[in-house]
């Protein structure tokens, strides 16, 4: 006869294999599957192009509701944009992920009512109050929890999960071994975590520098970006009250409160092993061309974690859009300075975009191609025309303008349309023209 304290019952015990069970099967079935690639949307523009440069999703918001005031959507364009994405098969979440005050609560109501009509794939919220609401007003879309939240511990993930969350988008102060415990606590969880773009020096972005600095609020979508500014520092010795020693490496200044940008791209294996589901790029105030060729980069990369592809090809890349040089965070619990830019605010590249393809007709063995130029393109030039599915090297031997006259050069900064020709076995659909400049 079994001991009555050590005694177990055959349920419990079978219910705990069935868990351990499960939780080896969730593990390994998340090993094998192809985790999303969930790119910015900042308009409409950005978001088709996203789409075509192999995203699986894109994010996007309403500037009165969203973490980004200046975004171009609004109701009717968003319709259309969540119509374009379904037509292709693919998805599109909202970011309604202000944190609100009661003025902001009454006039969600009214905006939830419309999302509901042009149903989105599912809705990025920081607010319990914001859910609460979205769980009365749409009681069927699903939720994903902004990184916004915080989420660091598996224990706060049960308690989201408890309120009807589908998924986490990780603080991005989790490292590995976080994400690994978080997804074997909660496997049924979908984790999603930023692999590219920005960081702020707070947590999780809950910055309050520009509220104070400038009375402009960076959790209700209008951070002026305080974190990049140039400052001064000096020392006062106390004996020595109102004197000021200035502190500086050089005629610039400090940019003590700066951040490289993230890059993980060198992780995504490690990342889909320990449970991560989607890999999400940072940038919705960002151009074209970055949305364009950071979508572009993580696709290869992500197409080649099944195969000895190498990285190259995709690294290159990445350094061929603006940058604060890069880092990897806190995904690998790294100490030191190694995140942080001191000397400088700005990002840089030596690639520029210079063109963007806007139409193409096609002739006998030729087709012409119109753009409009955003720097200066010179006929004779070596430049490389970035697509979809590939990345051509070309010359410009001629450019034309409207009236199809020959032109040495065409111009950024205006509508004008220019023209060129290529042979019909380019594919130039959705092209932008980059070029490498010498530093």
């Amino acid at each position: 006869m079994p001991d009555a304290v050590t005694a177990r019952p055959l349920a419990l015990i079978l219910l705990e294999r069935r868990i351990v069970l499960y939780n080896i099967k969730s593990s390994m079935s998340s090993k094998n599957q192809k985790p999303e690639l969930l790119s910015p949307a900042g308009d409409l523009e950005r978001l088709k192009y996203a789409l075509a440069y192999g995203a699986d999703a894109v994010y996007c918001g309403l500037p009165d509701f969203s973490l980004r005031a200046k975004t171009g959507f609004d109701l009717a364009t968003l319709r259309e944009g969540v119509t374009y994405a379904h037509r292709l098969k693919k998805k599109v979440y909202l970011t309604v992920n202000i944190f609100a005050h009661n003025n902001q609560i009454k006039q969600l109501k009214n905006h939830l009512k419309d999302i509901k009509a042009i149903g989105p794939d599912a809705i990025i919220i920081s607010d319990p109050g914001v859910l609460l609401l979205i769980r009365s007003i749409l009681p069927k879309l699903p939720i994903f929890l902004s990184t916004q939240a915080n989420v660091l511990n598996s224990e706060a993930v049960k308690f989201w999960h408890k309120q009807g969350v589908k998924r986490i988008i990780l603080g991005r102060e989790a490292n590995l071994q976080d994400i690994k415990e978080i997804h074997q606590a909660v496997p049924r969880m979908e984790l999603e975590i930023f692999v590219h773009g920005a960081m702020c020096l707070s947590y999780s972005g809950r910055c309050y520098l520009s509220a104070w600095l400038n009375g402009r609020s960076a959790n209700e979508g209008l951070c002026t970006q305080p974190c990049r500014w140039e400052y001064n520092v000096y020392l006062e010795e106390k004996l020595r009250p109102g004197k000021f020693l200035p502190v500086e490496e050089d005629h610039k200044g400090m940019y003590f409160l700066n951040s490289h940008d993230l890059c993980l791209i060198d992780h995504l294996k490690e990342l889909r092993d320990v449970g991560v589901c989607s890999f999400k790029i940072e940038g919705r105030t960002k151009s074209v061309y970055y949305v364009a060729v950071a979508t572009r980069a993580y696709r290869l990369a992500i197409d080649g974690l099944s195969s000895c592809r190498p990285s190259k090809e995709f690294k290159k890349e990445i350094y061929k859009i603006e940058n604060r040089g890069y880092t990897t965070g806190f995904l690998l619990n790294q100490k030191g300075l190694a995140r942080q830019n001191f000397s400088s605010a700005k990002t840089e590249s030596s690639w520029k975009i210079v063109g963007q393809v806007i139409e193409i007709k096609k002739s006998a063995g030729k087709q012409r191609v119109y753009f409009r130029a955003h720097n200066v393109i010179r006929s004779g030039e070596a430049l490389e025309l970035l697509a979809p599915r590939n990345c051509y090297r070309i010359k410009l031997r001629e450019i034309f303008n409207e009236k199809d006259e020959k032109l040495k050069e065409a111009h950024g900064g205006t509508q004008k349309v220019y023209s060129f020709i290529l042979p019909n076995k380019i594919n130039p659909k959705l092209g932008l023209l980059r070029k490498k400049y010498i530093c």
